[in-house]
C-alpha cells in the first residue's frame, strides 16, 4: 500500500515537471517570435518655442519621430524636420534660408530590471543631415539661392512615460558634432552657410533638447 501511494506520488511529480517544462518551453518559443512590440509617432512641441525664443522670432523649427520598440529594448528611430529663417554673422554676413533635414539611429533601454515596462530609460546615437537653398553674403538681396548640404553625428539621452494607454511624454537632450566643418581662414564668400536646419548655428560642437508627445500603434 505504501508503495502503491509512493509510486502515485512520483508519478505526480512527473507530470507536474513535465507540464512545468513544456510551458516553459512554450514561453521561450513565444518570447523569440515576439521581436516586434510596436510602432510611436512622436511630435516635438520644444523645439519651435525654444527656437524661436532664442532667435527672437527670427527661426523656426519643426519636426517628428517615429521609432520602433524590439525586443523590449531596442528602438530604431527615424526622425524628420523643417528649419529655417534668417540670420547674421558680425556685422555684415547675412543669411536667409530654409529646408529639410532627416536622422537615423537607435535608442538602447539600458535598463535591466522589467525591461517589458512601458516606461524607459534611452540612450542612443544618430546620424543627421540637411539640405537647404539659401541667400547668404554681404547682401542677400543680390545673390541668388544656392544649395548646401551638411552632416553631423549625434549622442542622444532621454527617456519616455507611458500617461495612458497608447499616449506618451518624454524628452531628449542631444550633444551635436558637425562633420562639414568650415575651413578656418576661409573669405566671406566661401563661407559655409550660418545656420544648418536641424543642427542649428554653425558650430564643430552644438546642444539641443526636445521634449515630445507620442502615440503607439
Amino acid at each position: 500500500m505504501k508503495r502503491k501511494r509512493l509510486c502515485n506520488i512520483l508519478l505526480c511529480l512527473l507530470l507536474s515537471v513535465a507540464a512545468y517544462a513544456h510551458k516553459d518551453s512554450t514561453d521561450v518559443a513565444f518570447e523569440r517570435i515576439a521581436i516586434y512590440q510596436g510602432t510611436q509617432i512622436k511630435l516635438d512641441i520644444a523645439s519651435p518655442a525654444l527656437t524661436a525664443l532664442a532667435s527672437k522670432g527670427k527661426v523656426q523649427h519643426y519636426e517628428i519621430g517615429a521609432n520602433v520598440r524590439l525586443k523590449d529594448r531596442f528602438y530604431p528611430t527615424l526622425e524628420l524636420g523643417w528649419a529655417g529663417g534668417t540670420g547674421t554673422k558680425g556685422d555684415s554676413i547675412t543669411y536667409k534660408g530654409n529646408g529639410g533635414f532627416f536622422r537615423v539611429g537607435v535608442d538602447i533601454n539600458p535598463l535591466k530590471k522589467h525591461p517589458e515596462s512601458p516606461h524607459a530609460l534611452l540612450i542612443g546615437v544618430r546620424l543627421g543631415t540637411a539640405v537647404q537653398g539659401l541667400r547668404q553674403g554681404l547682401n542677400t538681396a543680390e545673390l541668388p539661392y544656392s544649395t548646401q548640404a551638411d552632416c553631423w553625428g549625434e549622442i542622444v539621452a532621454g527617456c519616455q512615460v507611458q500617461i495612458i494607454s497608447g499616449f506618451y511624454m518624454g524628452w531628449m537632450a542631444r550633444m551635436k558634432f558637425l562633420f562639414t566643418r568650415q575651413e578656418e581662414g576661409a573669405p566671406a564668400a566661401e563661407m559655409k552657410t550660418i545656420y544648418i536646419p536641424g543642427f542649428g548655428d554653425r558650430a564643430n560642437m552644438n546642444w539641443g533638447v526636445n521634449y515630445y508627445l507620442g502615440w503607439k500603434f
